[in-house]
């Protein structure tokens, strides 16, 4: 083989190599935007069942062996979740209306970040309030809480879950 021949060959190698690089990153990028969506999703679909005081909806957000905060206290476990939603907020049986006097609450995320820390990791930092209206038009809507999270979320079977929800870390 010439020489300009094997400089040709090795320019067409050099440029294959680069142009499937190009493709790879444009579909990690791809990917990551798309999580990035469905992170943001599970997280709205936690704060809504948890209004709601949807159990079953609130355990799904979670992997199987999922945990609500750290430590001795943590929540671990769906059949643990379920039973902490229920006796935390119980929603109105299908065709009833909720209780005038009990207080509907609203679960705001505000400055969250999203940190990758492989394909199928990541970590959902973010600041948090929840209000409380009252049942009645004369009730003023108040500040329950305020904080910060660090939620654990790992992708399982294509769907991203929170394995570990901590509203209150030590750092």
């Amino acid at each position: 083989m010439t020489k300009i021949k094997m400089t040709v060959l090795l320019g067409i190698v050099f440029m294959a190599a680069a142009s499937l690089t190009t493709v790879a990153e444009e579909n990690d990028i791809l990917r990551e935007v798309q999580d990035r969506a469905q992170i943001k999703e599970l997280m709205w679909q936690y704060a809504r069942a948890l209004d709601t005081g949807d159990a079953e909806a609130y355990a799904a957000t979670f992997t199987e062996d999922g945990q609500f905060g750290r430590g001795e206290n943590a929540v671990k476990g769906q059949e643990a979740l379920l039973k902490m939603m229920g006796s935390f907020r119980k929603r109105p049986q299908e065709g009833q209306q909720e209780s005038p006097q009990m207080p509907r609450m609203y679960h705001m995320t505000t400055n969250y970040y999203i940190e990758f820390t492989d394909k199928d990791h990541a970590v959902f930092h973010e600041y948090w309030v929840t209000f409380t209206t009252g049942g009645g038009p004369d009730t003023q809507t108040q500040i329950a809480g305020v904080g910060r999270g660090v939620n654990e979320l790992v992708r399982v079977d294509g769907r991203w879950l929170i394995q570990v929800r901590d509203i209150m870390p030590r750092d």
